[in-house]
Parts: C-alpha cells; sequence; structure tokens
C-alpha cells in the first residue's frame, strides 16, 4: 500500500545536487528508482529526479521494515527517502556521475507509488521504439535526453522573455480565437454555438494583431506566441507551435535583425556558453538560391552550385541545349572524393529521388579511373567533355551531378541532392553553427493550380522602393522588405518591415486578385486603421520550438516538445483527435458527412 507524505517529508535537495561537501548532512531526496540492486545483505537503489542520479544504500545497519521495503522497490516506484550523506566505500565510487563519490544511509523511507513494469527502461541512452515512446509519452519524458531537451526549451524562453523586457517589450497576447485571413497555410477552424454557421480560426501567427498594437502606440511587443497550421508534418514542422513573436514601431530592417542578433547571441552564451559571432552574415534570396539551390542554406559545408549553361550551349546533347532554348539552364554540383561512395548504385538512387522532386532525370560524371565515365558522353565530343570538366574544375574522385531544366527545377533539385550527398559523405561538421540571413525575397510567387500571384511571406510585407512601379506590370520582379533567419539548413525566423500606407496595401491586395468585397470582408478593419495614422513598423517570428531542437542537436521537433503530433497530426498517447460528441455537434448545427 502507497504511503502519504507527513509535514516532516520536507525535500532539502535534488538528487543530483549532493557532493563531498554535504557528507555529514542529514537529508531528504524524493524520486523515481532508476533501478534497486540486491546484494544480499547490501541493498542499493539509483534514485532519480530532474536533476539526475543519488545512490541510497541500505545495510544490516538499517531498520528492518526500511530494508523490506527497500528490498520490495522496482523501477519507477516512486519514494521518499531520509538519510544521512556519507562517503561511498573503497572501490565503490562513479566517476561518471556528479553525486558519485557519495551515498545515502536511509534512515526513514516511504514508498509513495508503486509501479508496473514499465513498456521499456528509462534510462539514458536506451533506444526506444517511437510509437510505444509516444504512446507512454508520460514515461518516455522521464529519459535523461528528454528531461534535458526540456530544460533546455525552458531555458531559451526564460533568456527571451529577460531579453527583450530589458530592452523595452511589453509582453502582450493576442486572441487565440480569431477571424479567418489568408496567411498561407490551412486554418485550423473552431465552429461557434452562438453565431449558427460562422467560424473562428485557431491563429497561424499573431500578425495582424501585433500590428495593430504598433498603432495603438505600445511601440515593441513581444509574445511567446501559440500558433496553429494545418499542413503535412516534417521533422521539423507541427499543427501547434511556439515562436518568439515580436514587433517594433519606428524601426528599419537593420534594427530588427540587429535586436535579433543580440537574442541569439545571449541564448547561445548563457545556455550553452557559445560564442556567437555577430553581425551575422547577409545574403540575397537570389544568391543563395543560384549557390546553394535553397532559402535557408547548410553553409556549413561547400559543394555550390555551377552554371554550365554558357559551357554546353552548343554541345551535342539535346536535353542540354533544349534546357537552355527553353529559358532554362544547366547546372551542377561536384562532390569531391566520392566516386568510391557514389557508386553507380548510389547515383540511380539519387536520380529516382531528383524525379520524385521534379527533375525529368540526372546526368553525371563520375571520375574513378584514367578518363572520366560520363553518362552523356556519346552525344559531346571530346573537347566538349573536357570543357565541362575545366569548368567544374574536377579531377581524378570526383563526381558531378547534372540538371538541366527550368531554374525553378535546376536550383532547389540540386539544392536537395547537395544536402543528401554532404550526409553520405559526411561533410556536415557537428559542433558548428553557422547564422545568415536572407533577404529581399520575392513578393510575389506564380501560383499554377490557381494562375495568379500568391504573396510569398504575407500580403502586408513591404515591397522594396525601387519595385513599386512594377506592382502591376510586372509581379514576379518584385522583391520584398523581409528576412529569414537561418540556421545551419533551417529557418529559425521570419520577419518584415509591414505596409503601412492603406493605399499601398490596397494595391498589393489587388494584384493578389482580392475584390474590394473581400478586401473589406477579410481586411478591412486592418485597412481602416492605418487611415488613423500608423507608425513605421516591422518585426519577426522566431521557431522557439526549431531554435531548441537546434541547440539540443536533436532530430525533430518531437524531441523538444512534451506532447508532440506524429506525422497525421495525431497525438498518439491521449488518441487524439477523437470522434465528435453528437450532442456537441448538434448544438453547433454540424453533421458529419461520411467521405465518397
Amino acid at each position: 500500500m502507497a504511503e502519504f507524505l507527513s509535514e516532516k517529508d520536507r525535500r532539502t535537495h535534488y538528487c543530483a545536487e549532493l557532493r563531498e561537501s554535504d557528507i555529514g548532512k542529514e537529508v531528504c531526496v524524493m524520486g523515481w528508482v532508476q533501478r534497486q540492486r540486491d546484494l544480499g545483505a547490501l541493498i542499493f537503489i539509483d534514485l532519480r529526479d530532474r536533476t539526475g542520479i543519488v545512490q541510497l544504500a541500505f545495510d544490516s545497519e538499517s531498520d528492518k521494515d526500511i530494508f523490506e521495503k527497500a528490498f520490495r522497490c522496482r523501477s519507477e516506484f516512486v519514494v521518499a527517502a531520509h538519510g544521512i550523506v556519507r562517503a561511498r566505500g573503497e572501490g565503490a565510487t562513479n566517476p561518471n556521475l556528479p553525486t558519485g563519490m557519495v551515498e545515502i544511509f536511509v534512515t526513514e523511507f516511504k514508498v509513495l507509488s508503486a509501479a508496473q513494469t514499465p513498456p521499456f527502461e528509462v534510462g539514458a541512452g536506451k533506444k526506444v521504439g517511437e510509437d510505444i515512446a509516444l504512446r507512454h509519452r508520460y514515461i518516455d519524458l522521464r529519459r535523461p535526453e528528454l528531461q534535458k531537451n526540456i530544460r533546455m526549451r525552458h531555458e531559451i524562453a526564460r533568456v527571451a522573455r529577460e531579453y527583450y523586457y530589458e530592452n523595452g517589450f511589453y509582453e502582450i497576447e493576442t486572441p487565440m480565437l480569431i477571424k479567418p485571413t489568408p496567411e498561407g497555410a490551412r486554418d485550423y477552424v473552431v465552429p461557434s454555438r452562438i453565431h449558427h454557421g460562422c467560424m473562428y480560426a485557431l491563429p497561424q501567427s499573431p500578425q495582424i494583431y501585433k500590428q495593430l498594437l504598433m498603432l495603438s502606440g505600445f511601440d515593441r511587443y513581444i509574445q511567446l506566441a501559440r500558433c496553429f497550421r494545418d499542413e503535412d508534418l516534417r521533422a521539423d514542422c507541427q499543427p501547434e507551435f511556439t515562436q518568439i513573436d515580436l514587433e517594433m514601431s519606428f524601426a528599419t530592417q537593420e534594427d530588427i535583425m540587429s535586436m535579433n542578433e543580440g537574442f541569439i547571441k545571449r541564448v547561445f552564451r548563457e545556455v550553452m556558453n557559445i560564442d556567437i559571432e555577430t553581425p551575422m552574415r547577409r545574403m540575397t534570396f537570389a544568391e543563395a538560391m543560384d549557390k546553394y539551390g535553397s532559402d535557408k542554406p547548410d553553409t556549413r559545408y561547400d559543394m555550390l552550385i555551377n552554371d554550365l549553361s554558357d559551357t554546353v550551349a552548343g554541345c551535342g546533347f539535346g536535353v542540354f541545349t533544349d534546357a537552355i532554348a527553353n529559358g532554362g539552364s544547366v547546372r551542377a554540383i561536384v562532390a569531391e572524393n566520392a566516386a568510391t561512395t557514389l557508386t553507380r548504385k548510389e547515383i540511380d538512387k539519387l536520380t529516382e529521388h531528383a524525379r520524385g522532386i521534379g527533375a525529368k532525370g540526372l546526368a553525371y560524371i563520375r571520375w574513378v579511373d584514367e578518363a572520366p565515365a560520363c553518362s552523356f558522353a556519346k552525344f559531346l565530343t571530346e573537347d566538349e567533355l573536357t570543357a565541362i570538366i575545366t569548368k567544374l574544375n574536377m579531377k581524378k574522385g570526383d563526381v558531378a551531378l547534372i540538371v538541366a531544366d527550368k531554374n525553378k527545377v535546376t536550383l532547389p533539385v540540386l539544392g536537395a541532392l547537395r544536402t543528401i550527398v554532404a550526409k553520405k559523405l559526411n561533410l556536415i561538421p557537428e559542433g558548428k553553427f553557422n547564422f545568415l540571413w536572407i533577404t529581399e525575397f520575392p513578393f510575389f510567387e506564380w501560383n499554377e493550380e490557381t494562375e495568379h500571384w500568391d504573396a510569398m511571406h504575407h500580403p502586408f510585407t513591404m515591397p522594396l522602393e525601387e519595385c513599386l512601379d512594377s506592382l502591376e506590370s510586372d509581379p514576379g520582379s518584385v522583391r520584398a522588405k523581409c528576412y529569414d533567419m537561418v540556421l545551419n539548413g533551417t529557418e529559425l525566423l521570419s520577419g518584415s518591415i509591414r505596409i503601412t500606407d492603406w493605399q499601398l496595401q490596397e494595391r498589393m491586395f489587388n494584384v493578389l486578385g482580392l475584390t474590394k468585397e473581400e478586401i473589406n470582408a477579410k481586411f478591412g478593419f486592418l485597412v481602416d486603421a492605418y487611415k488613423y495614422g500608423a507608425p513605421p513598423h516591422g518585426g519577426s517570428g522566431m521557431g522557439l520550438d526549431r531554435l531548441a531542437m537546434v541547440m539540443c542537436g536533436a532530430d525533430s521537433l518531437r524531441d523538444v516538445i512534451a506532447f508532440p503530433k506524429v506525422q497525421n497530426a495525431s497525438e498518439l498517447m491521449s488518441a487524439c483527435p477523437a470522434p465528435a460528441d453528437p450532442k456537441a455537434l448538434s448544438e453547433l448545427y454540424l453533421s458529419i458527412v461520411e467521405k465518397e
């Protein structure tokens, strides 16, 4: 039977706090049994709490009832122990534990909660199947790795609040139930019981509200904001997430970037004792795509994209010349000393991957023997092949991967292959943090399904002044005053300077194909607000979960979120989502229609 805490059962220390300086002290610790070792006349229990482990000792001098309770303890029992800190016996120390020089000789002992045998062992470095771990997340979270990650996430949030408070930001909460607005992803909607047939949306971000706060005169806003997006999940995406959201009045793009750099510098120093160099490197969107094939490039390794278009323009290979004639290009990456790793079989796998993400195929040059093997050599003269090899600065042992198509295909395909090949060749250094800013994004991107222009970020972003005359005549050339912070190939932050001129905002809406009625219905309150004196302002949203993931060295956001969703947006532990209560549906005037 479980015992209960009394008023005298006051914890004096966390488990991993005890040291040799505490020898002789009377202490009380509480936690979970990591393991029990029965040596006959001796019993040892490794007791675990969120700080780590301390050893409890029971021997022939122990009270008989206490010894018997210790004998019955098993993994994950919850106990409270009073005792005296003493040095471990000779040869019994553990230099791998902070508490490895001491133990507690237990004088009072309570089993607060017995435990069944857990579905997996809770211990450092123990591999657990994801499905079973997430179904028993409350046990999974006891593992030291996840405890460390969640603690680091907390520290990041703490530093964020302290830093931005010190820099004059007010923390202001914005609504969770908002009007649906187009922000790029699909909304999660919440039906209203009172307003028949109407829906709230859960916010994809606090975008409009934080802009209105600037119009309201609060000058600087900060919020650790919960955001919701109903989209397909990846390792660095969840349907609900937290961002460090801020907005600043009377601020330039450089002001906002500098403010965020200051936070990054401080959080890395305080949490990881790493000094991040600032100001961070700047790179335009065009340069990032041209060199890396990605708007969030990992710059910890080279393997830049080369443009072969001029070199192969007059060659006999129709795949190349047709791509150029159709306004595209021929591009390549070179993997140095990769010929033994990138075998023909491996290149075939890369070819299938390239086709799966939009390429028509993948050409290659693989230099193993004296003469390089080229997949398209029969279409070239010897001089043309030599010209390509010279342009790529290839040498024996290298492999070149080549894609020919429109730039919207060649660049991202080679960007994806660059990442895959770098992992295969172990080119990505650990413990290195390469930050950079990506600037001057295109304002619009063409949606081939709807055949109209969409905003690449959101419609409230300010275009560069030199692009204003091209808004209606050449939307594809318009660049925006927006900026992304990228770390090791992960987008951490996105932000922009906002439009504050209501007439310019209406022009942007018009280019996006919104009618006056749609503008008024969706954004009328914001457009009206601009008419009453709007300060220039801008802001950003930084992914707290993504930042924690990278700082922890985790592979997935699931490792830094206490109760994450899986790829189909369900939460395995509580079996969420679940069928709705018919009575609740009735009150909302809703019914379930079976899928055809």
